[in-house]
């Protein structure tokens, strides 16, 4: 059972291909590159990689304009570089997923053409189509500020088509059989290649009614339940990662109320509210999502992550908290981006401050569910403002400091490499600090490493420790017999801090400390008094040692009722 559910321990780390190494020379990363660093990667401690898109495109929206869904980009290779690199993955223990953008096409698709040049074509009813166009328009963007309309009119068509997205990524019309059926042939397609499965872009847009007549968007969430049914039919342990950026009531509905829809989903919920907890110290909402996202069924897992290849979207806070989040992180306007989130990355967001870097990764590492990496924060890599919206957190990987940080030999690398400030590639890159035993890369392998010896995490049940100051977070976790417990002070200065670990008898009378020797024993009270750096951050095993010893085989009550949280 725990081999088939291997997401609920793993270290997700996402990269794209055309930014990590270019082995061809002609400043776009390849599958070639990329194998070549597979050893970086699992020294890291990786254990699974998620693929942004590969397959053909005009690349208008950094992949996510599909052209072909059954092939490779030529410039990032071919499908047999691409089986290559799955096998070098096996080889290490190293699962892949990838990409699977559904929820629309790019409009150079050989299904667009076909739709758009007659009414009676095969692949019409494939796309959203009105004759006139309709009254909400102008509703609805996914990129509000650049994109000025939902519907756009294709002269070819004589109609107006919908996009969600920009005008160049035409809707599939989900609702339609057909539509389905080939969602599922090009999830079977990449199974047989090797994936280990797919993080499924936009959901909500991909299982929502589509048309000029839709009010309202009605969700089908049948449509899920096909998805994985298909998906186990052909691997049983393959997984789908979904990109739902939804309200806590709605969770359930996506990973199904008996666990039969998507296997994971990324936690937006707590990802907004971590943020704001990092910019006002202050745990108290951060300790509410978590609380609002705790019901789930066993088999489902949260992502957690900090930053993406994404704006950091604020729209699930508060105003005040969503003004505090941008005065600390992205005060000012070329900062920020669709009049809702922060274009940055992360270490640029804390200032580089390497003690906040750490507090911020730990507390990622820590909560509950499966940690999600973006390539390059491992070694605190940079943004570029001067590149166009999301585009200035998708540079290069910086790997050493030869000409264009070692990504490539061409000239004119796919977007310009970081090359002056404090996070240019003279100062921030892999080879530098992979000998550096105090740098940011070694620090986050020792950090990966511990986190998989933690599986309490991944499996357990967590309960919150209430402490009066809103800057210190406790949260400890219970499966099979042991326990973990977790502190963080979000505060710059010193904070003390006594609480009780909260299981029966003497269970919580000793906490080891799992990064360093600073262990803890309780008074006569039972309680524990720590004194917290600024930014500081504690990773302690209940009891001592030996818990491998006193692991139970099947899931046992300790100092709480018995059943999961949902």
């Amino acid at each position: 059972m725990i081999d088939d559910l291997w997401y609920k321990n793993s270290i997700i780390y996402c990269l794209s291909v055309g930014t990590y190494m270019d082995a061809n020379g002609d400043g776009i990363g390849d599958f070639k590159g990329l194998l070549r660093r597979l050893d970086y990667l699992d020294g890291l401690g990786i254990t699974t990689i998620w693929l942004m898109p590969f397959q053909p495109s005009p690349g208008r929206d950094d992949g996510y304009d599909i052209s072909d869904y059954y092939g490779v980009d030529p410039r990032y290779g071919t499908l047999g570089d691409f089986v290559e690199f799955t096998h070098g993955c096996k080889q290490r223990g190293i699962r892949v997923i990838i990409d699977l953008v559904v929820n629309h096409t790019s409009n150079e698709h050989a299904w667009f053409k076909s739709a758009r040049s007659a009414k009676d074509s095969a692949y019409r009813d494939w796309y959203v189509w009105a004759d006139k166009k309709p009254a909400n328009a102008d509703q609805g963007m996914v990129f509000p500020g650049v994109q000025k309309s939902t519907w756009t009119h294709d002269k070819e068509a004589g109609a107006w088509y919908f996009h969600r997205f920009y005008d160049f990524q035409p809707d599939l019309n989900t609702s339609n059989p057909m539509v389905q059926a080939e969602i599922l042939k090009i999830m079977g397609f990449w199974i047989q290649l090797g994936v280990s499965g797919f993080r499924m872009d936009a959901v909500p847009f991909v299982i929502a009614a589509k048309g000029a007549k839709v009010k309202k968007p009605v969700e089908q969430y049948d449509m899920l339940r096909a998805l994985r049914e298909f998906l186990q039919w052909r691997k049983g342990d393959a997984i789908i990662l979904a990109e739902a950026n939804v309200l806590p009531n709605t969770d359930i509905e996506y990973f199904g109320r008996d666990g039969d829809r998507m296997h994971m989903m990324f936690n937006f919920q707590v990802n907004q509210h971590l943020f704001y907890a990092l910019a006002a110290a202050d745990v108290r909402p951060l300790a509410k999502a978590l609380k609002a996202t705790r019901p789930r069924p066993s088999a489902a897992q949260w992502g957690l992550f900090l930053r993406n290849h994404d704006e950091l979207d604020l729209g699930r806070l508060t105003k005040p908290q969503r003004k505090a989040v941008f005065d600390a992180f992205g005060p000012d306007k070329n900062m920020q981006l669709y009049d809702r989130g922060i274009r940055r990355r992360l270490a640029p967001m804390l200032g580089g401050d390497r003690r906040r870097l750490e507090l911020a990764y730990s507390l990622m590492f820590t909560l509950p569910g499966t940690p999600v990496i973006r390539y390059g924060d491992e070694i605190a890599m940079g943004d570029d403002l001067g590149l166009p919206e999301r585009n200035c957190a998708r540079t290069p990987m910086q790997w050493s400091t030869e000409p264009h940080g070692g990504f490539t030999k061409s000239e004119k690398p796919c977007l310009p490499v970081i090359e002056k400030g404090p996070y240019g590639f003279g100062h921030v890159n892999a080879a530098e600090q992979r000998r550096d035993p105090n740098s940011m890369l070694n620090w986050t392998e020792r950090i990966i490493r511990m986190r998989k010896e933690v599986p309490e995490i991944g499996w357990g049940d967590f309960t919150t420790i209430s402490v009066r100051d809103p800057a210190i977070l406790i949260i400890r976790y219970d499966w099979r017999n042991n326990s973990v417990m977790f502190v963080h002070n979000l505060k710059q200065r010193p904070r003390e801090v006594a609480f009780r670990v909260g299981l029966p008898g003497d269970a919580g009378k000793l906490l080891v400390n799992l990064l360093s020797d600073d262990h803890s024993r309780s008074d006569g009270r039972g309680r524990h008094r720590l004194v917290m750096e600024g930014y500081g951050y504690r990773w302690y095993r209940v009891g001592g040692l030996d818990y491998l010893l006193n692991r139970s085989d099947i899931e046992a009550t300790l100092g709480r009722k018995s059943g999961h949280p949902a």
